[in-house]
């Protein structure tokens, strides 16, 4: 089983080496301390979110904080192919939902997506704790996961900034179920074209679809249409969909060879 994770700010690690020690404090030491109830000689993860993983074994646990003795230093490189999804804003939490299954997957970034259809709307004071319950539900969902690396949380866009990042983008994927070519073909083609670090955008739309005008908006900027299944996944299902099967077309599950 793998070992329990707290995280740390990013850059708060590098100083360390094996044998050292660091003492981990705050809400996270709180909740390894008097939740988790970890005590000395027990094996213990802290990641920094940026990356860098200690591994090592709790020296002693007390409302001070959490005493960790370095066993290993281990930085974790970012995949070459980077997944972000651009999830619309959907009602009932969907929208979390996704961004939360997402991260456990291995995304590397979400964008939030005001589209047209959306029925959700981020406005004034709303849209600024609704960006920051995305960010604590990725880094739960990163934390859950073990992940070294928390997903960025982008900022909200609408149709027309949206058209302009896609514009830029290696590969912009609107998922819609009226495409002809499925997922799996246009990620494979694209694949073997390219190489080295990329970006890869998968696009989602709310429960109610994206709108005709809006494809045509996003295609004209270089967007392509793909079809992920034969059957209509909800808001909350189609991203998460997409990433296991972005992820194994594009090698970014496979083992490197010892």
């Amino acid at each position: 089983m793998s070992n329990p994770v707290f995280f740390t700010a990013p850059g708060s690690l590098d100083h360390l080496h094996p044998g050292g020690r660091f003492l981990l404090e705050g809400p996270e030491a709180r909740h390894a301390v008097a939740v988790k109830r970890l005590g000395a000689g027990e094996a213990v993860d802290i990641v920094d979110g940026a990356g860098v993983r200690l591994v090592g074994t709790v020296a002693n646990a007390s409302a001070a904080g959490l005493d960790v003795e370095c066993v290993s230093l281990e930085r974790e490189t970012p995949p070459a192919i980077r997944l972000v999804l651009v999830q619309a804003l959907a009602k009932g939490d969907r929208d979390e939902l996704a961004i939360e299954t997402a991260t456990e997957l291995g995304i590397d970034a979400v964008i939030p997506w005001q589209s047209e259809r959306s029925i959700v709307r981020w406005k004034g004071d709303r849209a600024a704790k609704a960006h920051a319950k995305w960010q604590s539900t990725v880094a739960a969902a990163a934390k859950q996961a073990r992940r070294a690396w928390v997903p960025e949380v982008r900022p909200a866009v609408d149709t027309a900034a949206l058209a302009a990042t896609v514009g830029t983008a290696d590969l912009a994927v609107i998922l819609h179920e009226n495409a002809v070519t499925p997922l799996r073909s246009v990620l494979a083609r694209w694949a073997e074209k390219h190489d080295g670090d990329r970006e890869v955008l998968l696009i989602v739309g709310p429960e109610g679809g994206i709108s005709p005008r809006e494809v045509t908006r996003l295609c004209d900027q270089g967007a392509v249409t793909a079809l992920l299944g034969h059957h209509v996944l909800r808001s909350s299902t189609a991203g998460p969909a997409a990433v296991v099967l972005a992820s194994d077309v594009l090698g970014r599950w496979t083992v490197p060879a010892p």
